[in-house]
């Protein structure tokens, strides 16, 4: 069955970081709805063991399916490399879109050889990321890290200061160290610490993520799915949450700017 064209686009993640994916998203096709699902009882995934991580994903992505969503972009770094296989296997029906940390553009972009990849544990040591390093890295040394405590600070609306330095400054001065001059943010939580991670890092280093390609990614596929909205107005966001409602609207408001309620779901 074709999907409604005016259905709401799906996103989900294992807390509030991938509105920094939905924020592209809204920014390139501004008429579509949007209905965002946080897993936060169980943030983050990327200290979780794979077949948690799958488990998570096919439910929450089971409950967008079943509040009628068109598309499902998958806003986890951590779930897009464990579970986006057995995704399509189980919805058939439904189109995903996955991420994979910007490997190929900050290959082009270094001119000292040298780049960096911050993710999550699990993304670190997961084969994906290897296979991906492999393929694009091109005589480049790509040095990759685990950022342990980022997604923390994000879900706690701490985006800067002393708090925010004493956690990055260790994951990153062995970056630095190594003459790292692209800094790939491999977690959709993290650009909302770009702003500290670039004062820390300097204007010398360039620091990208994956979210412009994902919103491209996602308007190619309405595009040729003929799943545009067909609205000309800006469309809205439903947000939702497995964990605390008040909790993830104060940090919603803190990261965006912008008061959105949130809605506790079981999942």
């Amino acid at each position: 069955m074709t999907p409604d064209r005016n259905a709401p686009i799906g996103i989900f993640d294992s807390g509030i970081g991938g509105l920094s994916v939905w924020r592209e998203i809204a920014a390139m096709i501004p008429a579509e709805q949007v209905r965002y699902i946080a897993d936060s009882a169980f943030v983050p995934y990327g200290v979780r063991p794979p077949e948690e991580i799958r488990a998570r994903s096919i439910a929450v992505a089971g409950f967008l399916i079943e509040h009628g969503v068109k598309l499902v972009v998958v806003a986890c770094n951590t779930a897009s490399a464990v579970a986006i296989d057995e995704l399509r296997a189980t919805f058939p029906q439904m189109q995903f879109v996955g991420l994979e940390p910007a490997v190929k553009p900050a290959v082009g972009m270094t001119m000292t050889g040298r780049v960096g990849v911050l993710a999550t544990p699990r993304t670190v040591s997961g084969d994906r990321l290897r296979v991906l390093i492999e393929h694009w890295s091109d005589g480049v040394q790509v040095h990759t890290i685990a950022g342990n405590g980022m997604v923390e600070l994000v879900e706690a609306g701490a985006l800067g200061g002393e708090e925010v330095d004493r956690v990055i400054g260790p994951i990153l001065d062995p970056l630095l160290a190594q003459d790292t001059d692209v800094l790939v943010l491999g977690c959709t939580h993290y650009p909302f610490l770009r702003d500290a991670i670039q004062t820390y890092v300097g204007t010398g280093v360039r620091v990208i993520d994956s979210g412009n390609a994902v919103a491209r990614r996602t308007l190619s596929l309405l595009q040729h799915g003929h799943m545009l909205h067909e609205r000309g107005k800006p469309g809205s966001i439903e947000l939702f949450t497995t964990g605390d409602a008040n909790d993830a609207t104060r940090v919603v408001e803190l990261i965006t700017g912008r008061a959105m309620p949130v809605t506790h779901v079981d999942v």
